[in-house]
C-alpha cells in the first residue's frame, strides 16, 4: 500500500484537485510540494493558455513579473507516465533538466510530449500527477481570451490567478 499526495489548487475560476505520483516521479513531486509548502504559487497566474493543448502556470505574477525560483531539477520524463488529458507535467526550456516551478495541465492527449529517447529532442516532459477533480475548471480556464504580453504569447487577457494551494491528506492505494 502506498500513499500519494493530494494538492488542492484554488483559482479565481474554481478548485482543481491533483493527485501526485511520488512513486514514479519523486523528484518532480517533492520539488512541486516544496513550492506549495513555501506558499510560492499563491498569487501566481496561469500565464500560458492554448486551447486543446495545455494551460501553464506557476512562475508569473498577475503583472507578468517572473518569480525567482529554486534550482533546476532532473527531468523524469522516462518514468512511464504519459502526457494524457488531465495529466500535470513540469514545464521546461529546450534544456532537458531545466524545470523549476512551472507546470502545465494537458487539455488533450499530447503524445508528442512523452519520452521518446535520451536525446534532447526526444526526452519529453515529466508527468508527475493527474487532475482527479476540477477538470471542468481546467476546461473553463482553457476558454479564456488570450493575447500577447511583452514577448509572451497566449497570455490570458483577464488574469487566471492561483489563490492558494494546499496539501491534503494523502490517499491510500492498494
Amino acid at each position: 500500500m502506498s500513499t500519494q499526495p493530494i494538492v488542492k489548487i484554488e483559482t479565481n475560476k474554481g478548485q482543481i484537485t491533483i493527485e501526485l505520483n511520488m512513486e514514479k516521479a519523486p523528484i518532480s513531486t517533492e520539488n512541486f510540494l516544496n513550492y506549495v509548502r513555501d506558499g510560492y504559487y499563491e498569487q501566481t497566474i496561469f500565464h500560458r493558455v492554448i486551447p486543446n493543448f495545455m494551460i501553464q502556470g506557476g512562475g508569473f505574477t498577475p503583472t507578468m513579473s517572473q518569480k525567482k525560483t529554486k534550482g533546476e531539477i532532473k527531468n523524469e520524463a522516462d518514468n512511464g507516465l504519459i502526457n494524457s488529458r488531465g495529466s500535470i507535467a513540469m514545464a521546461r526550456t529546450q534544456v532537458v533538466d531545466s524545470a523549476t516551478s512551472q507546470f502545465f495541465v494537458n487539455l488533450s492527449d499530447n503524445d508528442f510530449l512523452n519520452h521518446q529517447g535520451k536525446t534532447p529532442n526526444g526526452y519529453g516532459y515529466a508527468v508527475f500527477g493527474y487532475v482527479t477533480d476540477g477538470m471542468d475548471v481546467v476546461d473553463e480556464i482553457a476558454k479564456v481570451n488570450t493575447g500577447n504580453s511583452g514577448h509572451h504569447q497566449d497570455v490570458p487577457k483577464e488574469a487566471v490567478i492561483i489563490l492558494s494551494m494546499a496539501i491534503e491528506e494523502a490517499t491510500a492505494n492498494d
